[in-house]
């Protein structure tokens, strides 16, 4: 008998499983516009937007980066699912857009129908908590490339906003407030340190007293998504510029809306600590500014606007389950 892609370490039958495990759970996130079913070439979606005069559609792609290392440990896969879906929403966001629709990528070696559900199972939660259709994705089998057990994935996010909503930093101006919402940790950042400082010292189940749980789970929380807070925030005051703290810390994600002639002073005994980020700090003795550059610290995005609109502000967020918290202010240079 001659050699079959079986042999070579492809399941076409796993992955098929998988398919037909998860299409009802994507069809659960479909809005209206979606026109396709699940296993096209290509998803449809009906872009007559009624309530828009001019749209402008808004993409963005990212991945959950070694985060993964965690959830292979830990054998929890769902959560990194709401990472992916979250994160995309939370990019597209600081433009002003709404998200519409979300296409993942799963690369892996060896297909488990499992591990696979555990992970859409995750982006239909985030998509269906974002008002975001999950339109289509791919899942390839390629072993070799990917160690047995382990995986990748990605997503691509299309969100829309109205071309005078745009929020791109141009209105930023000195004298404004830097409005900051609360992260839930790490996010999906600068997991290579925090792995490389806490493994040294703990096993991915051990338990730390602080968080009440273990460590893997702790550096397993969800990337926090802020569309509901921020687009209720939208309605009520103006917004100069959004900026989502991923890699790069506060400082090297707000340097991105700022234009020249333009900085602001980040007033750091204000930022909050996480008893995780306590842990990584004394654990791998890491300096200050080292944990500045890599790491969000506690904030998950930084909104700027102007003082008088502060109060108002904090007000909504706080009607949206957000306490909110000023961590600078913006300066001429």
């Amino acid at each position: 008998m001659g050699n079959t892609y079986k042999d070579s370490g492809v399941n076409i039958e796993a992955g098929e499983a998988a398919v037909n495990s998860i299409k009802e759970k994507i069809k659960s996130t479909f809005s209206p516009n979606v026109l396709s079913g699940i296993g096209h070439f290509g998803a449809f979606y009906d872009a007559s937007f009624k309530d828009s005069k001019k749209p402008v559609l808004v993409s963005s792609t990212d991945g959950v980066g070694t985060k993964l290392k965690v959830a292979y440990a830990l054998g929890i896969h769902h959560t990194v699912g709401q990472d992916i879906v979250n994160h995309c929403v939370d990019d597209i966001l600081t433009s002003g857009a709404k998200p519409l629709f979300f296409l993942d990528y799963i690369g892996t070696g060896v297909l488990s129908p499992d591990v696979i559900e555990g992970i859409i199972d995750g982006m239909v939660t985030a998509c269906r908590e974002n008002d975001c259709s999950l339109v289509g994705g791919e899942m390839a089998e390629m072993p070799g490339i990917y160690q047995d057990q382990e995986y990748d994935i990605s997503g691509t996010i299309v969100g829309l906003v109205e071309r005078d909503k745009i929020i791109n930093g141009s209105s930023i101006k000195a004298g404004q407030q830097m409005l900051a919402l609360r992260s839930t940790g790490l996010h999906t950042n600068g997991y290579s340190l925090a792995r490389k400082v806490l493994f040294d010292k703990y096993k991915p189940t051990d338990h730390i007293k602080e968080f009440g749980k273990s460590v893997g789970e702790e550096l397993l929380t969800v990337h926090k998504s802020y569309l509901h807070p921020v687009q209720a925030l939208l309605k009520k005051v103006t917004i100069s510029g959004i900026s989502h703290i991923t890699g790069g810390g506060i400082i090297g994600n707000t340097n991105r809306i700022f234009a020249e002639g333009l900085d602001y002073e980040i007033f750091w005994d204000k930022v909050p600590s996480l008893p995780i980020f306590d842990l990584i700090q004394k654990t791998g003795n890491v300096s200050d500014e080292e944990m500045r550059k890599v790491f969000n610290l506690g904030i998950g995005m930084i909104m700027i606007l102007n003082e008088e609109d502060v109060d108002t502000a904090q007000k909504v967020l706080k009607e949206a389950g957000e306490d909110s918290l000023i961590i600078g202010k913006t300066v001429e240079v």
